[in-house]
């Protein structure tokens, strides 16, 4: 099992180059199910999650052609529904293949999800929108069973904002009869590149981005040529490296309209933040300010980004108040943070962080996908060697991450344990 030491105090400079975002290219590889034929796929990310979506899918009959940078799929001979525990287990977003294979085959047998242990993140909504969509839908032996001769269009109101079930439910509604209504839905970036992609394969989608989307059903779907948004939680993380480490760090290839909650907290903290058309410049003016963060559904401050802005607010002056309204578990990185000499104190959902004026290097372990980031950015601050390990869970989602770091001029390596 792979580790990354860091030896921490080094001041970070210059640009990189953001990959594409996990988050927008899992559901889009899920809705090259709704098609026949070649799609093809730009900017998509070298992650973990990416090759366990492709296993899966892999799984149904689906077939795959590797290009730099780009993936191509043809879903034309799905020979199987099942998407089956041993693949699902390590990843939540693989129900997102629910939606499309009920819409494109009448029928999916998916086992409950895994994933990164931040919060329970049940699948209710799923099941109750595509209930509402005509399909029976049955829990047994760990699995999803659900079948429609053709799913029906439907009002469907989500109790809780839900960026995966949004996601779902817009590609079964695609080839539903009749028009689907997602009132409460999410209205992420992610989302709405999936809309676009899908509108690009002959969908009918108008709304996404508001918190209604309209989706009039259609007979087929075409094979599309689409490309896959830039990452914001990356670009988001270096960011926030620039700050803790004193630093001067350019993102290229990055939306910075998906990023104002955190410019804002950011420029609150004393930073300068530079914004271009395609690029961030984020710029440190010494020991950074203490600010107080809430994480809201989009457009508000993103809970991916919550453990590493608190690992900022760590070594910032003053006193900050993190609070968690997304996740019920996901303060998991707090424990490991105080082992570098972080001053926290939780409280239900909320963590009162006291700045400190050095953290140092400890030997600590990744929890999850963001808590994994947190510690890096952590350890980059801390005087001496940080070494974290459990780093598979970074994989997940930061493409070479020690790399990009070290263009930056951070002392990190990966080393095999």
């Amino acid at each position: 099992m792979d580790k990354i030491l860091i030896t921490g105090g080094q001041r970070l400079e210059g640009e990189i180059e953001n990959s594409g975002a996990k988050n927008a290219a899992l559901p889009v590889i899920a809705a090259s199910l709704l098609t026949k034929g070649w799609n093809t796929f730009h900017n998509i990310p070298d992650l973990v999650d990416i090759k366990t979506i492709k296993k899966l899918l892999g799984s149904f009959g689906v077939v795959f052609a590797d290009e730099k940078g780009s993936l191509r799929i043809n879903a034309e001979d799905i020979q199987s529904c099942t998407a089956a525990y041993d693949l699902v287990r390590t990843m939540r977003a693989s129900v997102l293949v629910l939606g499309p294979l009920v819409a494109r085959l009448g029928e999916a047998h998916v086992s409950l999800p895994g994933g990164c242990a931040i919060g329970a993140r049940p699948v209710n909504l799923h099941i109750r929108a595509l209930q509402d969509m005509g399909a029976e839908v049955e829990l047994k032996d760990g699995y999803v069973i659900a079948k429609a001769r053709r799913l029906k269009g439907a009002t469907i109101y989500f109790d809780i904002i839900t960026v995966t079930g949004t996601e779902n439910i817009m590609m079964a509604a695609a080839l539903a009869d009749g028009t689907t209504l997602l009132k409460n839905a999410a209205r992420e970036p992610e989302v709405v590149n999936l809309a676009e992609i899908l509108n690009g394969m002959g969908a009918r989608i108008i709304g996404a981005g508001t918190d209604i989307i309209r989706i009039d059903g259609v007979p087929s779907l075409h094979p599309v040529e689409g490309t896959i948004i830039s990452d914001r939680i990356e670009a988001g993380t270096f960011m926030i490296a620039a700050g803790i480490t004193g630093g001067d760090i350019c993102i290229r290839n990055c939306h910075p309209g998906h990023h104002d909650a955190l410019i804002a907290k950011l420029r609150d903290t004393g930073m300068e933040m530079v914004v271009g058309d395609r690029s961030i410049r984020a710029i440190a003016k010494g020991r950074p300010r203490s600010v107080d963060v809430k994480t809201l559904a989009y457009p508000g401050f993103p809970t991916d980004l919550q453990a590493q802005i608190m690992s900022l607010m760590t070594v910032a002056s003053g006193l900050s108040l993190m609070t968690e309204t997304i996740f019920e578990n996901r303060f998991m990185h707090v424990s490991e943070l105080m082992r570098m000499g972080a001053d926290i104190a939780v409280q239900g959902h909320s963590a009162v962080v006291k700045g400190v004026p050095k953290l140092h290097g400890a030997p600590v372990m990744a929890t999850d996908l963001r808590a994994s980031a947190s510690l890096i950015l952590a350890g980059l601050a801390a005087e001496g060697r940080t070494e974290l390990s459990r780093v598979y869970h970074l994989d997940r989602g930061y493409e070479r991450i020690e790399e990009k770091f070290s263009r930056l001029g951070a002392a990190m390596e990966r080393v095999k344990a």
